[in-house]
């Protein structure tokens, strides 16, 4: 019996979190929440023109994963004992921070510290650590045409944002390299990643090797 209950996979634009949450669902038959983004309509507008449509785009995504993230964590599911997310409730603040200017930010802030308690936190983060031009070929290859323009240093950005906000003691986070990774077509690192997920971990970072 796996120790963590709730886990969650994050990691850049492009690290492939979906991807791999889905394997893993499907490994354990687990309940899925997938981030809802598609039918954002401030996300191709943000992509075209990011000072205008920076703060609605964020408020409407923090809207948006506390409904969904409430809704599905407060219903008892009878038939799995496992729920996997492909995000992280936090990186609303953390994408808010590298997006938005000083005072927004502080409103935004605000609002986001009213509503982040009442939500349950996960009990395992699994962080996909993905070079830059892995990132840039998923993203190509998924083809998202509002996405094919992000430039390499707001990538790098939410790079660093994105490790600043998992080192330290306030997560268990396991750290996964995913340089030499492919979920889809060598099982056997599936098979290897869930030997570890069933481990035992100290709150903190962990790194993990798949060899």
């Amino acid at each position: 019996m796996m120790p963590y209950k709730f886990i969650t996979v994050e990691g850049n634009i492009g690290a492939g979190k979906t991807t791999l949450s889905q394997i893993l669902q499907q490994k354990l038959g687990a309940r899925l929440i997938l981030e809802q983004f598609a039918d954002n309509p401030f996300l191709p507008k943000f992509y075209e023109d990011q000072q205008r449509f920076a703060f609605p785009l964020e408020l409407s995504f923090l809207a948006d994963r506390y409904k969904q993230l409430r809704d599905v964590l407060n219903t008892r599911d009878l038939f799995s004992q496992y729920t996997i997310s492909d995000y992280l409730f936090i990186k609303s603040k953390l994408f808010a921070k590298v997006n938005l200017p000083a005072d927004e930010y502080h409103l935004y802030e605000t609002l986001f510290d009213i509503i982040y308690p009442n939500l349950p936190q996960p009990d395992l983060i699994l962080f996909l650590h993905t070079p830059l031009n892995k990132l840039k070929s998923n993203i190509r290859h998924r083809n998202r045409s509002y996405e094919q323009a992000i430039p390499d240093e707001y990538l790098l950005r939410l790079q660093d944002a994105y490790e600043q906000l998992i080192t330290g003691d306030n997560y268990r986070t396991l750290i996964l390299d995913t340089t030499q990774t492919d979920f889809l077509n060598q099982p056997q690192q599936v098979d290897r990643l869930l030997d570890l997920l069933n481990r035992p971990y100290d709150m903190g970072c962990h790194h993990l090797d798949l060899s």
